[in-house]
C-alpha cells in the first residue's frame, strides 16, 4: 500500500515474509498462502492483501492477525453472512472476490491499522488437479508486488501410486531459470522456489521485484493397468481412471466458424492458424466438414468427407480464403452441423463406434436469425443425438460464455474461453488437442451393491488421451477389507470390462507416515466433485423448484466442508465476534463446472461375472508352483516341473500322462497348435535364463516367454508376454498390463485377464488357450519371469490341427509293455509302441502343487527322451516357425 503526498509516491510497509505451500495428494491440492506486513509508516494506512487463485479452486478458510487481535474464517451460506456481516462495524473494508479476466480469481481484502502494526494474512484454497495432455499441471500466481526478505514457495507432492514424471518449467522467466530446485523419489517430489532478497530485485540495483507471474508443477502418475486407480481413505473412495497404449476411435467433426464482422483482424488470422495445424492432425480413418457463419450460413462441404490429403488441402485453402463479414447466425450455423452428422450416420457412411462431435468458435451473440439463446438452447437440445457432442470456443469477452458453457454441458462437451492474446492460436490448438484422441465411449464405473453410497458421476461419453476421469463416493461400512470397482467401456472395435480393488485401510496407513500429505484428500475430494457438479445440473434445472432443491444440496456440502461458492461466503471475525470480515464471491462466477451432469443414482452390480470351472481349477493348481520352469499341458489336469519347455501331454482315453523335453534355444519359436481348418495358430517363443557365473559352452534352461494366439479369418492376435498384453488387429494396438482383472472382446475373440495370474483366450467359442505367468525374484542369478500353456483337450480343433500340442487334438493308439529296472533304480523303464514305433521309456514323476502349494505332490508320468522323438510327428525343429503368427508349413 501507498500513500501519495505533495505528488510523490512513497511506500510506507515494509513486508517481512510471503510463503506459499501446496500439499498434492492423489490429485488433490490444498494451498496455504502466508504474508506478514508491517506498517512502517508514520500514520495509520490501509494494508492490502491480493491473492490469484485457480478459477476451479475454492477457498476453504482465511485467517488474519492484527496486533495480536485473530480474526478466524467460517463459511457460512451467503444471506446468513451477510446478515452477521451487516450487525457488526467492519474494520476496515470488507474482503472479497473480484473477477478477474483470467483463469484465475482474485482475493482481496485490505484492513486499516495505526503506524507499527504487524498484519499476518493466511489463505487457504483447494482445487483437484485435472489431466490434460497427460499431465496435472499446478499453477501457483506470485505476485509479492515487493522484495521480501522471506519468499518462499514449496510444492509437496504425494501420490501413492507413484510418480511418473515431475517438472517445473519456467513459467516466471529466464530472470529465474534453474532457481526451483526439484527432489523425488518413487512416489513423493517436493519442490522449493526460494529466491533470495539480491535474487528478487528485476535488477541489480532496482527496488521493486521481478516476481509477477505464474509458477507451474508438471507431474504424471504411474499406472499400473488400464483398469484405473481405487484409493480409499477416510471413509471415502476415489476412483482415476486413465487407460492408455489404445487405439484412437475415428472421429467425425464438424467445425463451425464464426465469420462475423467481429472476428476481422487478429481474432480470424488466429483461428486461420490454428484450423491449419488442427486439419493436419486428420487421418483417412476420421470424416470432417466446415460450416462457416455470418448472418449467413455456408458449407465447405455439405456431406462429411474423409481426412485425406487431399480433402484436408482443399479445407485449408477455404479457411484460408474466409473474409470476415456481417452479423452472427449460430442458430442455423449449429442446426446445419448437426444435420450433417444425422444425414451420415443414417446413410451408414460412418463407424458406428466412431465419435461424432461438433467444434464451435465464435466470438460474440447471436445477432441474426434466432436470438434468444434459451431457444438456440432448446433447439439444439431437440436435434442432438445421444452419440453427438458439442464443444464451444469463445473468443474475448464480447460473448456470453455462460450460454457456450450451457449448450457444451448439455450436450455432453465442454466449452473454454480464449484469450484474445498473441498466443490465441496455441489456446484453440491446445484445445483442440485435449479432444482430438477420442480412445473410449459409453464409459460405466460401477461397484458392489451396499459397499457405496453417494457416488459421483459414474457415466461417461468419452474418453481422451491425455485426460482422466474420476468417481468419488463414500464407502459403507461392510466385513469386506477390500472395495471392488468394475469399469465397462467401448474402444476401437473392443468391447471391455475391468476391474480393480482397494485395501480399506493400507491408504490411511501410509498417509499417516507422510509428513506433508493431506490426509483429507478423499474426503474433500469427493465434496469438490459433488459441489462442482450439482452447481452445474443447477445451471441446467428446468423449473424453480428443482433448482431450489439442488441449492439446498449445495448450501448444505459447502458449509460442511468449508466451501466458498456463488452460494456462499466466508465470515471472518474476531475471537469476541465484535469486529467482522465478509470474503463473498463475485455474482454468477465461472468455477469451471464439471461438463457432465451426474446421474444421481447409486451404480451398483449385484452379481460380476463369475469365472469358469477352468480358471478356478488352474487358479488352484498353480498356487505356490515353483517359478523356475514352464509348463505346457494339453489337459485341465497340469503340474509343473524344473526343466526346459516341458510338455505333459494327458492321454483320457489311455488314462496316462507323457512327458516330454524340447531342447530348444533361446528365441526360438515354437509352433504349439497350428489350424488352418479353424484358422487358429498357437505360438511360443523362448528365453533363456540368465547368464550369470554359467560359462558360455554350458547349455542355459530356456522357458516361453511370449505366447501368441492369432486368428486369421479376423485378423486378430493377442501376445501375451511377461510384461503385458497386446490385442493387434492389423491396425489397431491395444495393450494391457498384468496388473488388473479386464475382459475384453473383439469380434470372435475374447480375453479375460485375471491380474498378476493368467490371461484366458477364447476364439470362436470353440479353442480356448490359459497363458500363467510366473514371477521371480528379480534379483535372482539365473532365473526369470516366465508363461506357462494351459490348453484343454475338448477344445473343437478342425481334422487339420497340428503342432506340438495340436497334433494330439486326435488321441494316438498308445501300449506300454515290459516294465524293467531301469538304470536309475528310483526309475523304471519300459516299452512304449506308439505310431507303428517302439521308445524306450522311462518312470518319472513331477510335482502337483494344487493341494499343497510349498511341497507338492507326486504326479507319475512316462518320459520320452530325445526332446519327443518317436511321440511327436518328424522331429522338433519341424516346428520351429519364423514369426509369432505363422502356420505350421505341411506335410512335415
Amino acid at each position: 500500500s501507498v500513500m501519495e503526498r505533495a505528488g510523490v509516491l512513497k511506500v510506507f510497509f515494509y513486508h517481512q515474509s510471503y510463503k506459499v505451500e501446496s500439499r498434492i495428494t492423489s490429485r488433490f491440492s490444498h494451498t496455504t498462502v502466508k504474508s506478514s506486513v508491517v506498517n512502517s509508516g508514520p500514520n495509520a494506512q490501509s494494508i492490502g492483501f491480493n491473492v490469484q487463485i485457480p478459477k476451479r479452486a475454492f477457498i476453504t478458510n482465511f485467517t488474519m492477525n492484527v496486533n495480536g487481535i485473530t480474526f478466524v474464517g467460517s463459511v457460512k451460506e451467503k444471506t446468513v453472512a451477510r446478515n452477521l456481516y451487516a450487525q457488526a462495524r467492519a474494520r476496515g473494508k470488507a474482503a472479497g472476490l473480484v473477477r478477474y479476466r483470467t483463469d484465475m480469481e482474485t482475493f482481496k481484502t485490505e484492513v486499516h491499522v495505526p503506524p507499527g502494526s504487524k498484519i499476518e494474512f493466511e489463505l487457504h484454497y483447494q482445487e483437484m488437479m485435472q489431466r490434460k495432455l497427460g499431465f496435472y499441471e499446478h499453477s501457483l500466481y506470485l505476485q509479492p508486488g515487493r522484495l521480501v526478505p522471506q519468499f518462499q514457495v514449496d510444492v509437496y507432492i504425494y501420490e501413492p501410486s507413484g510418480i511418473a514424471s515431475v517438472e517445473t518449467p519456467n513459467t516466471l522467466g529466464e530472470h529465474f531459470s534453474g532457481m526451483a530446485k526439484l527432489t523425488s523419489s518413487k512416489d513423493k517430489a517436493h519442490v522449493v522456489f526460494k529466491p533470495s532478497l539480491q535474487q528478487q530485485r528485476k535488477c541489480e540495483n532496482c527496488t521493486t521485484s521481478a516476481i509477477d507471474g505464474v509458477f507451474t508443477v508438471k507431474y504424471d502418475v504411474l499406472r499400473d493397468s488400464n483398469a484405473g486407480e481405487l484409493h480409499v481413505s477416510d471413509g471415502h473412495f476415489v476412483h482415476f481412471f486413465a487407460p492408455a497404449n489404445l487405439s484412437p476411435l475415428p472421429k467425425n467433426i464438424v467445425f463451425v466458424i464464426d465469420v462475423s464482422g467481429s472476428m476481422w483482424g487478429v481474432k480470424m488470422k488466429q483461428t486461420v492458424e490454428a484450423m491449419q495445424t488442427i486439419l493436419d492432425d486428420l487421418t483417412m480413418d476420421d470424416y470432417f466438414s466446415i460450416v462457416d457463419f455470418n448472418h449467413n450460413v455456408r458449407c465447405w462441404s455439405e456431406e462429411l468427407v474423409p481426412g485425406s490429403t487431399i480433402q484436408v488441402a482443399e479445407a485449408k485453402k477455404y479457411i484460408q480464403n474466409i473474409k470476415p463479414n456481417g452479423g452472427t447466425n449460430i442458430n442455423e450455423a449449429l442446426m446445419r452441423a448437426v444435420q450433417m452428422l444425422v444425414k451420415a450416420s443414417n446413410q451408414g457412411m460412418i463407424d458406428p463406434r466412431s465419435v461424432s462431435m461438433i467444434m464451435l468458435v465464435s466470438d460474440g451473440d447471436p445477432t441474426v436469425g434466432e436470438i434468444k439463446l434459451s431457444a438456440i438452447q432448446k433447439n439444439l437440445k431437440k436435434v442432438m443425438r445421444e452419440e453427438f457432442s458439442l464443444f464451444s470456443l469463445g473468443i474475448g469477452f464480447d460473448v456470453d460464455y455462460d450460454f457456450l458453457e450451457r449448450i457444451a454441458m448439455e450436450n455432453r462437451g465442454v466449452a473454454q474461453r480464449i484469450y484474445t492474446s498473441h498466443d490465441a492460436s496455441d489456446q484453440i490448438r491446445r484445445f483442440y488437442s485435449q479432444v482430438s484422441s477420442p480412445l473410449l465411449r459409453k464409459i460405466t464405473v460401477q461397484f458392489p451393491e451396499d459397499s457405496v453410497s453417494d457416488v459421483t458421476q459414474n457415466h461417461f461419453d468419452k474418453y481422451f488421451s491425455g485426460s482422466e476421469l474420476v468417481v468419488a463416493g463414500k464407502v459403507l461400512p461392510s466385513d469386506s477389507t477390500t472395495l471392488n470397482s468394475f469399469t465397462t467401456a467401448s474402444a476401437d472395435r473392443l468391447d471391455l470390462s475391468l476391474q480393480t480393488e482397494a485395501d480399506y485401510l493400507e491408504l490411511d496407513a501410509a498417509l499417516a507416515q507422510q509428513q506433508h500429505a493431506f490426509t483429507g484428500f478423499a474426503r474433500q475430494m469427493w465434496a469438490y466433485i459433488t459441489v462442482n457438479q450439482l452447481l452445474a445440473e443447477r445451471s441446467l434445472a428446468p423449473t424453480a423448484g428443482q433448482k431450489r432443491k439442488i441449492t439446498q444440496r449445495i448450501l448444505t456440502l459447502a458449509v460442511e466442508h468449508q466451501f466458498v461458492t456463488p452460494l456462499t461466503a466466508l465470515l471472518v471475525e474476531s475471537e469476541e465476534a465484535k469486529e467482522r470480515l465478509l470474503a463473498d464471491s463475485p455474482k454468477d462466477p465461472k468455477q469451471g463446472c464439471c461438463a457432465a451432469k451426474s446421474t444421481n443414482r447409486l451404480p451398483t452390480i449385484s452379481n460380476p461375472t463369475a469365472p469358469s470351472p477352468l480358471c478356478n481349477l488352474v487358479s488352484e493348481l498353480v498356487t505356490g508352483a515353483p517359478q523356475s520352469l514352464t509348463v505346457v499341458c494339453l489337459c485341465v489336469f497340469c503340474v509343473t516341473v524344473e526343466n526346459d519347455p516341458h510338455f505333459i501331454v494327458h492321454l483320457p482315453k489311455n488314462n496316462m500322462d507323457i512327458c516330454f523335453n524340447i531342447d530348444s534355444e533361446p528365441g526360438h519359436i515354437l509352433n504349439l497348435v497350428s489350424d488352418p481348418g479353424a484358422g487358429v495358430v498357437v505360438n511360443g517363443q523362448l528365453v533363456g535364463s540368465k547368464r550369470v557365473g554359467v560359462e558360455d559352452k554350458e547349455k542355459v534352461n530356456t522357458y516361453f516367454g511370449t505366447v501368441s494366439v492369432f486368428y486369421q479369418p479376423d485378423g486378430i492376435r493377442v501376445s501375451v508376454s511377461t510384461d503385458r498384453i497386446d490385442l493387434t488387429d492389423g491396425r489397431n494396438n491395444h495393450s494391457f498390463t498384468w496388473g488388473a482383472t479386464a475382459d475384453i472382446t473383439q469380434d470372435r475373440v475374447k480375453l479375460s485377464i485375471v491380474k498378476d495370474s493368467k490371461v484366458m483366450v477364447t476364439v470362436d467359442d470353440k479353442i480356448t488357450v490359459m497363458v500363467l505367468l510366473h514371477r521371480v525374484w528379480k534379483k535372482h542369478p539365473t532365473h526369470v519371469d516366465f508363461l506357462g500353456l494351459y490348453i484343454p483337450n475338448n477344445n473343437q480343433y478342425s481334422s487339420q490341427a497340428h503342432g506340438l500340442i495340436g497334433q494330439f487334438g486326435q488321441e494316438p493308439e498308445v501300449r506300454v509293455f515290459n516294465l524293467h529296472q531301469g538304470a536309475d533304480p528310483l526309475k523304471k523303464e519300459a516299452t512304449m509302441e506308439v505310431k507303428g514305433t517302439k521308445l524306450v521309456v522311462t518312470r518319472g514323476w513331477q510335482k502337483d502343487y494344487r493341494r499343497d502349494n510349498k511341497r507338492g505332490s507326486d504326479v507319475f508320468c512316462w518320459f520320452i527322451h530325445n526332446s519327443g522323438k518317436g511321440f511327436i510327428d518328424g522331429h522338433y525343429t519341424n516346428y520351429i516357425v519364423p514369426r509369432l503368427d505363422s502356420f505350421l508349413p505341411l506335410p512335415l
